[in-house]
């Protein structure tokens, strides 16, 4: 297996990533236009967007902004409406296994930044017996999640006739260097097929084993291409516009809104993925075993560009995570009702043969690692200096006696005492 010289990304990243004749992946290169563009050019470009966008009469939404209980939501949702002064309408794909921690934030957001709310719940039994297809047909257990953030805010423009929706990084740009910031990509329906839905449509799933219906499915089927036209919707990722770095901008939005963070089982980073019970653990255990790394690397990689990790550092990120079970196996399994023995097979069956090899007894070896080519030819060439600190914080758990890993789908959202904390002027 190839790997970047610079930052450990394998050449079998499920994006896709090239290599110059340096040994510099895509990613990397991309990544060195945050330190070249002209930032505050670009933030008045986002400006001249958000102004051609408000609503004259007062009566409408300005934007459309999807939220979770985690990730960069605090910053987006701060940046658009109190660094611009837009009036958002939030909105929230259910993923279900959502964790009390989540929720908390979740109902912090839109109390805390005086926002309207509204979030899609699919039934469960539907999202048990779409899981079950999906890990069949995918290898994914996060599939109905992805359809479903990845759609609703859309529904949800063309229902309100609200043209605008700010999401926050596009993966294929901030990952793998798929675009340029120059490119100004936008939202579409074919990236989120090919890579959000790794090729299966939601009328793909009607039929099969599990029998879905179309009226099943319909709340994950993006729009046509009519009514995308006649709202003119169109979707819009702040990272092309301001420099984009996860880690300091939640660091400042911790400062001003005192939200929960939490360690996680297959990472160092405690802001990303904290409102998942499977996201850090079962569905990142997946990841490996089809690809080879987790999401340790996937966070290390962004460190070591950011300039707070070196090489060494990230490849030992990848390594210490790299074979901690997921705890929650047992119990997601129960939930959707598929035997051990069934769930393993199907997702061997999506085990990368560049990186993986089945021995004649049966057992999996692992063939290559992003650790072994730290002294690497180029490595030196390629390095970056590092001058940041790569400390996460772990904040406060606001309601400790709270069992996380009892399934949870919905519960009042609240902010009061001794649970409140007033955004610092």
């Amino acid at each position: 297996m190839k790997y970047c010289v610079r930052c450990g990304y394998p050449a079998n990243h499920p994006l896709g990533i090239a290599f110059d004749k340096e040994g510099v992946c895509s990613g990397c290169r991309v990544h060195e236009e945050k330190d070249r563009l002209d930032w505050t050019e670009r933030r008045e470009r986002l400006r001249r967007i958000f102004d051609a966008y408000r609503s004259e009469s007062g009566n409408s939404y300005d934007c459309i902004i999807p939220v979770s209980g985690a990730r960069d939501s605090y910053f987006i949702v701060h940046t658009v409406k109190k660094e611009f002064g837009m009036n958002p309408l939030l909105v929230s794909y259910n993923r279900h296994w959502n964790t009390d921690r989540g929720i908390r934030n979740l109902a912090y957001l839109r109390t805390h930044l005086d926002c309207d709310f509204l979030q899609m719940v699919v039934k469960p039994k539907t999202v048990q017996a779409i899981t079950r297809e999906t890990i069949r047909r995918a290898g994914s257990i996060h599939w109905h999640v992805l359809a479903g953030q990845s759609v609703f805010p859309v529904q949800t423009a063309v229902r309100l006739k609200v043209p605008l929706i700010v999401w926050g990084a596009h993966q294929g740009l901030d990952q793998v260097g798929m675009f340029s910031h120059l490119d100004e990509v936008e939202m579409t329906r074919k990236y989120r097929l090919e890579h959000d839905l790794m090729g299966l449509a939601p009328e793909d799933l009607i039929g099969g084993i599990e029998r879905l219906t179309a009226q099943e499915l319909a709340p994950f089927r993006y729009p046509h291409d009519r009514e995308l036209a006649r709202v003119g919707v169109r979707g819009i990722y702040l990272n092309n516009y301001i420099r984009w770095d996860s880690k300091a901008q939640h660091e400042r939005m911790l400062d001003l809104y005192g939200y929960e963070t939490a360690e996680l089982p297959r990472t160092f980073d405690t802001y990303n993925d904290v409102d998942c019970q499977h996201y850090a653990s079962l569905h990142d255990w997946i990841k490996f075993r089809k690809w080879g790394y987790g999401k340790a690397l996937d966070h290390a990689v962004r460190e070591v560009r950011l300039k707070r990790l070196t090489r060494e550092d990230a490849a030992a990120h990848a390594a210490k995570f790299r074979d901690v079970a997921p705890a929650d196996k047992a119990r997601f399994l129960e939930w959707i009702k598929m035997l051990e023995i069934e769930f393993d097979l199907c997702i061997d069956r999506f085990r990368d043969p560049r990186i993986w090899r089945q021995e004649p007894d049966g057992v999996w070896t692992l063939l290559d690692t992003t650790d072994r080519y730290c002294g690497a030819p180029g490595v030196e060439k390629a390095r970056l200096p590092v001058d940041g600190d790569c400390q996460f914080r772990v904040t406060q758990n606001k309601a400790p006696d709270v069992d996380e890993s009892q399934y949870r789908l919905l519960r009042k959202g609240f902010v009061g005492k001794p649970l409140d904390r007033r955004p610092k002027a």
